[in-house]
């Protein structure tokens, strides 16, 4: 299994981003400071919830039978993802 990406400073819980690139064929190796993908900050369990959204075509109705909720349930988890997200969206702009 390989290890999850940090995306918490383990010392003082600040975001990290990428310093390094590098390709497993030939080695080579790119530097810098990028930025994760919005989707990569969010938590595995939230990634997770939204692989599960796609993967049933976007039915609320199926990931409740899935997870053995209830529609409301599901729809208040997703209505909570979109607000995190839209926060995190605008706080990236204003960046």
């Amino acid at each position: 299994m390989k290890p999850k990406l940090p995306i918490h400073c383990p010392s003082c819980e600040s975001s990290l981003s990428v310093s390094q690139l590098t390709c497993e064929t030939c080695q080579t190796q790119v530097s810098g400071n990028f930025s994760l993908p919005l989707l990569l900050k969010l938590s595995e369990e939230e990634q997770n919830f939204i692989l599960q959204f796609f993967l049933s075509s976007g039915s609320l109705k199926e990931m409740a039978i899935q997870m053995g909720n209830s529609y409301p349930t599901v729809r208040n988890k997703l209505d909570d993802m979109i607000e995190k997200i839209k926060k995190t969206q605008n706080k990236l702009v204003n960046e």
